[in-house]
C-alpha cells in the first residue's frame, strides 16, 4: 500500500500535521506511521556545506597562495550531531512504499533550502510526487489547505535556486575574505592587541555592513561639537490664562537671514536673545496683535501591521528586549497557534486573508484585551471593507503576510510567560487598531506680532481618539488611571501642543486646560492680547543617536536608512540588508565575537575596541563591505533570482567576479604598518 511522507522543520510542527490530519500514527525513533501516511522531521538544518579541506587536505593551512578558494563544484555533508535523524530522514524518503512527499518545512526560502539540501543528499528519485506545503500559520484548518492546495516541488525553483545561491555567497565571501585578512592584518591586529595568537578576522557580507553602520555612528558622535543656541519665548496672557509663542525671523524681522541666527528660532549667541528682548520691551505694557488664526482638522491613520522587523524594532522600545529575543517569542506564539507566520517582511493581508478575516476576529472575543473590540468590530461591519483599504495589496507580499492573530490557541496562553503574554497584546492591538476610523486632531496655529517681530504658537487637541482607543496597552502603566476620554497633553517640547501621543509612544498624563482652548479658540485676527513676559531659553544642538536593537533591524531593513516615517519605509521596502530571517541572528553574532557590545538594560549598541580596529582594516582593504547600498543590492540579486528575472548562473558569475577580484586586490596590498597610527587613535577610546 502506497503512502505519503510529511516531513517538517520541527518535531513539534509534524505534531500539528499529525493532530490536523488525524492519523492514528505508531510512535518510532523519529518518525511516526499510521496506514497511509508517515510523518518526520528535520531538526533545523541537517545538512551543511564542506569546509575547503574537504576539497583538499592541504587547504585545511591558511595560506595566501591558495586564495581565492572559488570550487567548481560544492561539496556538502551531513551534520555529525544530527547524522541520526538524517539517516532516519533518507530512508523514509526512499522507502518503496513512499510515492508522495509533502515538504512541510518552514515556508520561506531558509526553510526551502533545508529540505533541498537533505534531498541532494538523500538522493531522493525524481520518480516521486513532491508536493510543497505553503501556510501561514499552525492551525489546523491553514494545515489542511497548505495540504489541499499543495503545489509540485519544481514550481519552488527558483526560490531554492536563491537559497543555495545565499548560502554559496555567504560561503565564498566569509571563507575568501576572513582567511585573506586574517593573513593580512591578524598579526599587526595581534600585535597591538598584545596577544600571542594571530587574532582571527571574520567578515561577512552582511555583518560587517552592520558593523560598519555602528562604527561609523560611534564616530560622528565623538566628532559632534555641541552648539548653544538661545531662543525668544514670549508668555501670552489670555483671561488670567497664560499661553506660550515662540520667535522666528521670518520675513520682515529685523533679523531675518542675518548672520546672529542659528536657525530662524534661535540666535548664535545670548547677547542678540538680549538685544531682541530688550528692544520689544520700549513699550510698557508690552502688547501683541493676533496677525492669523489658522484652525484645522488632521487624521491620523492607523499604521500598518506587523512585519517582523517593525515587531523587534516595538518590542525593543516597549519590553527592552533584543531582536531575537522577540523572533524566538514570536516563534512560540505561532508554534502554539496564537499568531501568523512572523519571518515576514509584508506589513499588509492578502485579498484571500481579508475575505476571511471576521474568524480571527471572532476568535479573538475569546481574549480578554480584545473581545469588547473584536465584538463592537463584528457589530458594526467594519471589517467587510478592508480589502479596499491600505491594509491589503497583493502586490506588496511575497512569500507571507502581515503578523497577526489567528483568534486561535488560546489553550496554550496560559502557558506563556509574561513577555510573551505582552508581545501578543501587542500584535492583537495593531491588528484590531486597522478596524477604526483615523485619530481626529484640531490643530491651531496663532501668529502674533509684537512690533515687527513675530512669534508662533501651535496647538494640537484630539477631537475624536479613533483608534486610539484600541492602542493602549494593559501593561503601560501610564495608561492606569486615567480617564481614556479626555484629551490629554503630549509631551511635547512645546507645551502648547496637546495630543494624544498614542501608538504606544510617550505621553504625559497632565490634563488639558480645556479653559484655555476655548478662549484660544475665540481669537480673531487683528485682536489684541496681554504678553505677560519675554524670556530666553537655552538649548543646545543633539548628537546623532546610537543605534538600540530595534533601530538597528528597521535600518537594516532599509539599507542603512533609519527612516522613521512609515509611508518612506514602505517605499524603500525590498532593498535591505539581510532578511527578516536572519537579521537578529547577525546582531548575535556580532556580540559573540566581540566585535559589538549590546547593553542588555537600554539595547543600545555600541562598538568594541576590536570592532573599531576590524572596521578600519575593512575600511582599508574591501571597503565596499561596508556600503548598505551594495550590500542591499546583493539581497535584491537574490529576489531577482528568486523571482526568475535573472538565472542562477548570471548571479554566480557576478559574485565568483567579486570575490575573485577583493581577495587578489587585498593579497597586493602592503599597508598594514599605515594602520597602526588608527590603533591608537581607536585605543584612547577604551582607555579606563
Amino acid at each position: 500500500m502506497s503512502k505519503s511522507l510529511y516531513i517538517s522543520e520541527k518535531p513539534s510542527v509534524a505534531q500539528e500535521f499529525l493532530k490536523a490530519l488525524k492519523l492514528n500514527a505508531k510512535k518510532h525513533d523519529g518518525y511516526m506511521e499510521a496506514d497511509t501516511a508517515i510523518v518526520t522531521w528535520c531538526v533545523g538544518h541537517l545538512v551543511t556545506m564542506s569546509y575547503p579541506e574537504s576539497y583538499d587536505a592541504s587547504l585545511k593551512r591558511w595560506t595566501l597562495e591558495t586564495l581565492p578558494f572559488l570550487p567548481n563544484e560544492f561539496l556538502y555533508e551531513v551534520i555529525p550531531n544530527v547524522s541520526k535523524q538524517f539517516n532516519i530522514v533518507k530512508q523514509l524518503l526512499n522507502r518503496d512504499d513512499v510515492d508522495k512527499i509533502y515538504v512541510c518545512t518552514d515556508s520561506g526560502r531558509e526553510g526551502e533550502y533545508i529540505y533541498r539540501l537533505v534531498d541532494q543528499m538523500a538522493g531522493v528519485p525524481d520518480s516521486k510526487e513532491k508536493r510543497r506545503v505553503w501556510i501561514d500559520s499552525q492551525t489546523e484548518e491553514e494545515i489542511l489547505r497548505g495540504i489541499r492546495e499543495a503545489k509540485e516541488l519544481s514550481d519552488y525553483d527558483n526560490l531554492s535556486d536563491a537559497a543555495y545561491l545565499r548560502a554559496k555567497e555567504d560561503y565564498l565571501m566569509g571563507i575568501n575574505f576572513s582567511r585573506v585578512l586574517t593573513l593580512k592584518y591578524g598579526q599587526s591586529v595581534s600585535n597591538f592587541l598584545k596577544s600571542e595568537k594571530r587574532a582571527a578576522i571574520s567578515v561577512g557580507r552582511v555583518m560587517t555592513c552592520v558593523l560598519g553602520m555602528v562604527v561609523r555612528r560611534e564616530r560622528e558622535i565623538r566628532a559632534f561639537v555641541k552648539t548653544p543656541f538661545y531662543r525668544v519665548v514670549s508668555t501670552f496672557s489670555l483671561s488670567g490664562k497664560e499661553f506660550d509663542g515662540e520667535f522666528r525671523a521670518v520675513e520682515g524681522s529685523k533679523y531675518y537671514n542675518t548672520p546672529m541666527l542659528y536657525k530662524e528660532n534661535g540666535f548664535k549667541e545670548r547677547i542678540y536673545a538680549e538685544k531682541l528682548i530688550e528692544e520689544l520691551s520700549v513699550n510698557q505694557p508690552i502688547k501683541a496683535v493676533i496677525e492669523s488664526i489658522e484652525k484645522k482638522k488632521e487624521n491620523k491613520n492607523p499604521p500598518l501591521l506587523f512585519n517582523l522587523a517593525e515587531l523587534q524594532n516595538e518590542c525593543s522600545k516597549l519590553f527592552k528586549i533584543s531582536p531575537d529575543e522577540t523572533l524566538k517569542v514570536t516563534q512560540e506564539l505561532y508554534e502554539k497557534k496564537l499568531v501568523t507566520y512572523p519571518r515576514t517582511d509584508a506589513r499588509v493581508l492578502s485579498t484571500a486573508v481579508s475575505k476571511e478575516i471576521h474568524k480571527n476576529l471572532s476568535g479573538l472575543r475569546n481574549y480578554m484585551h480584545a473581545k469588547d473590540f473584536a465584538s463592537e468590530i463584528l457589530e458594526n461591519g467594519s471589517y467587510k471593507g478592508i480589502a479596499k483599504s491600505r491594509y491589503v495589496n497583493d502586490k506588496q507580499i511575497t512569500d507571507h503576510y502581515a503578523i497577526i492573530p489567528t483568534g486561535q490557541g488560546f489553550g496554550a496562553f496560559q502557558s506563556l510567560n509574561n513577555h510573551a503574554k505582552n508581545v501578543y497584546e501587542t500584535i492583537v492591538r495593531r491588528f484590531l487598531s486597522i478596524f477604526y476610523p483615523p485619530a481626529v486632531y484640531q490643530k491651531i496655529s496663532i501668529v502674533s506680532q509684537i512690533e515687527q517681530e513675530k512669534f508662533f504658537s501651535n496647538f494640537k487637541i484630539i477631537v475624536d481618539e479613533g483608534y486610539l482607543k484600541v492602542t493602549k496597552n494593559s501593561f503601560d502603566k501610564r495608561n492606569q488611571d486615567v480617564n481614556s476620554q479626555a484629551p490629554q497633553s503630549s509631551d511635547s517640547a512645546n507645551k502648547n501642543d496637546i495630543s494624544d501621543k498614542g501608538d504606544n509612544s510617550e505621553e504625559s498624563n497632565d490634563k488639558v486646560d480645556l479653559d484655555l482652548i476655548n478662549l484660544i479658540k475665540n481669537l480673531k485676527k487683528g485682536m489684541e492680547i496681554d504678553v505677560q513676559g519675554l524670556a530666553i531659553k537655552e538649548g543646545e544642538t543633539s548628537p546623532p543617536k546610537r543605534y538600540n536593537s530595534g533601530s538597528m533591524i528597521l535600518a537594516m531593513e532599509n539599507a542603512g536608512q533609519l527612516i522613521e516615517d512609515e509611508e518612506l519605509r514602505a517605499q524603500i521596502k525590498g532593498s535591505g540588508i539581510g532578511t527578516s530571517a536572519t537579521r537578529a541572528e547577525i546582531l548575535n553574532k556580532l556580540c559573540k565575537i566581540e566585535y559589538l557590545s549590546l547593553n542588555k538594560k537600554t539595547q543600545i549598541i555600541t562598538p568594541t575596541k576590536l570592532g573599531e580596529m576590524i572596521f578600519d582594516v575593512v575600511n582599508a582593504s574591501i571597503k565596499s563591505l561596508l556600503n548598505p547600498e551594495l550590500t542591499a543590492s546583493w539581497e535584491k540579486g537574490l529576489t531577482y533570482v528568486s523571482e526568475g528575472n535573472i538565472t542562477k548562473d548570471e548571479y554566480m558569475l557576478k559574485l565568483e567576479g567579486f570575490v575573485s577580484r577583493m581577495t587578489v586586490g587585498v593579497k597586493n596590498l602592503n599597508n598594514q604598518s599605515y594602520l597602526r597610527n588608527g590603533f591608537e587613535a581607536i585605543a584612547e577610546n577604551y582607555q579606563k
